[in-house]
C-alpha cells in the first residue's frame, strides 16, 4: 500500500506561494535537485492539483528536448512522462490525458483506492488547494517540505484546514548550503 507525502517548498513563516501564488522566491539549485531526485525517481505516481498539473504539463514534456536542457531537465522530463499522474479537479476532464486520472468526486475514497492499489510512495507536488483538502480529510501521511531562508509575510499558506497532527515523526533532515533544510515527517502508526 503506498503512502501519500505533500513535497513542497515551503517560507520560514509557512507559505507555499506569495499572495498571487508568486514563487520567485524558492532557492533551487543542482545539490537540491540532484537529492530531490533520489526521493521522486522511487516513485511512479505524482498527484497534483489542476493548477500546478497544467504548469507541469506546460513544460515538462518538452523540458529534455529543449536545447538548453538542463541534466534536471531530461531527468525529470523523462520520469513525468512516465510517471502515473493524478490530478484533483472538479473542472479539468480526463479526456485526452495521456496516463493521467482525474478525481473530481468521492475524494476519501478514491484516495484510499489510490493508496491501495500503489506500491509505491504516491508524492503530491506543490498544489496547497489540493493539499488542503486532503489534510481536511486527514489523508496525508507524510510531509516533505524544502524549508526556504525567506519570510513573505503573508501568501499562500502550505497549512489550513486540517485536522491536528501531533503525531508526526522527523524521519530525515538535510540543510543545503543554500541555506533551504529539508525535512522529512511522516506520520506514526
Amino acid at each position: 500500500m503506498g503512502n501519500l507525502t505533500l513535497f513542497m517548498h515551503v517560507s520560514l513563516d509557512g507559505f507555499a506561494g506569495g499572495v498571487n501564488g508568486e514563487m520567485e522566491w524558492i532557492h533551487v539549485d543542482d545539490e537540491i535537485f540532484d537529492y530531490g531526485a533520489e526521493r521522486i525517481y522511487a516513485t511512479d505516481t505524482a498527484l497534483y492539483g489542476r493548477k500546478t498539473y497544467q504548469l507541469m504539463e506546460g513544460y515538462w514534456p518538452t523540458a529534455a528536448d529543449q536545447p538548453d536542457a538542463t541534466k534536471h531537465d531530461i531527468e525529470h522530463s523523462k520520469w513525468y512522462k512516465q510517471a502515473k499522474k493524478v490530478v484533483l479537479s472538479k473542472t479539468l476532464k480526463e479526456e485526452n490525458l495521456i496516463n493521467t486520472h482525474v478525481i473530481n468526486n468521492n475524494l476519501v475514497d478514491q484516495i484510499n483506492r489510490l493508496k491501495q492499489n500503489t506500491e509505491k510512495e504516491i508524492l503530491l507536488f506543490g498544489s496547497p488547494t489540493a493539499g488542503h483538502s486532503l489534510m481536511a480529510e486527514n489523508l496525508i501521511d507524510g510531509y516533505w517540505l524544502n524549508i526556504n531562508p525567506v519570510v513573505l509575510g503573508n501568501g499562500i499558506p502550505v497549512f489550513k484546514d486540517m485536522k491536528i497532527q501531533n503525531n508526526l515523526s522527523l524521519t530525515t533532515s538535510r540543510i543545503f548550503s543554500s541555506g533551504v533544510v529539508c525535512l522529512n515527517y511522516t506520520r506514526k502508526t
